[in-house]
């Protein structure tokens, strides 16, 4: 997810300490911020992390991707338009959109409310040979995100 907008750094409370951010151990993640969940049948859910919602600060709007797309690693794939900026949504895998969250088209604000869950942005076929082993673990990502 890259950051095209109004201001950039990340929200800090009042107090200025870190919020501790939430990173499911059962997911795998980039660099750039997006999550991916192996679902049974093979197929990838993906969205972006608490981190990265968390920077954004209120979401406005989606772009999602169009069912069929062919997407690669690193490349866009959705926009998640904020309050504060406009960043994009990279593919963390190679693979086809077979599915998209259109619950985001009128209630956006669940990328804030559930990053993991509700606020999923697409699901991606895998490409033939397509893996997961480039992205990180959970403790990377907050290694990535923390350090």
């Amino acid at each position: 997810m890259t950051d095209r907008g109004k201001e950039s750094g990340k929200r800090r409370p009042a107090s200025d300490t870190v919020l501790q951010m939430n990173t499911p151990e059962d997911l795998r993640y980039s660099a750039d911020h997006e999550w991916v969940r192996l679902e049974n049948d093979g197929r990838v859910r993906v969205g972006i992390t608490d981190y990265a919602q968390d920077a954004l600060g209120d979401v406005v709007y989606v772009e999602l991707p169009e069912v069929g797309a062919v997407v690669t690693p690193g490349g866009p794939m959705s926009e998640v338009e904020s309050t504060k900026s406009v960043s994009d949504v990279y593919a963390p895998v190679a693979g086809t959109v077979v599915e998209i969250n259109t619950d985001l088209v009128d209630a956006p604000e669940r990328v804030n409310e559930d990053p993991y869950g509700d606020g999923w942005i697409t699901l991606i076929e895998l490409a033939a040979d397509a893996t997961l082993d480039h992205l990180i673990s959970a403790a990377a990502y907050r290694e990535l995100t923390e350090g």
